[in-house]
């Protein structure tokens, strides 16, 4: 069984910088790509970045490029989250997500969330 769980969030004023974390169990993590999206109150969930298996290659959304950075530690089975200058409009809950084999196919896994928000 494939489990995420993400850490990190918390309350902080614009212009702050947080680091979310996300922890994965029951598939070899380095095999796989890594992706964050994050969804805000009465928006739909939206792609944040991704982070590629090797870790030396990255891609984001054009609001967290500049401004984020995924990074990941195989050793650890653990990507990263770093967010900087924060703004108000990046509240919401984030979520770390990868797609991968297990249980004999290939499906979409998430963590529960971890809940940002910025204050102005």
């Amino acid at each position: 069984q494939v489990q995420l769980v993400e850490s990190g969030g918390g309350s902080v004023q614009a212009g702050g910088s947080l680091r979310l974390s996300c922890v994965v169990s029951g598939r070899t993590f380095s095999a796989f790509n890594m992706g964050w999206f994050r969804q805000a109150p009465g928006k739909e969930r939206e792609f944040v970045g991704v982070i590629y298996q090797n870790g030396a290659n990255t891609n984001y959304a054009d609001f967290a490029a500049g401004r984020f950075t995924i990074s990941r530690d195989n050793a650890k089975n653990t990507v990263y989250l770093q967010m900087n200058s924060l703004k108000p409009e990046d509240t919401g809950i984030y979520y770390c997500y990868v797609y991968c084999y297990a249980a004999s196919s290939w499906g979409d896994y998430w963590g529960q969330g971890t809940q940002v928000t910025v204050s102005s």
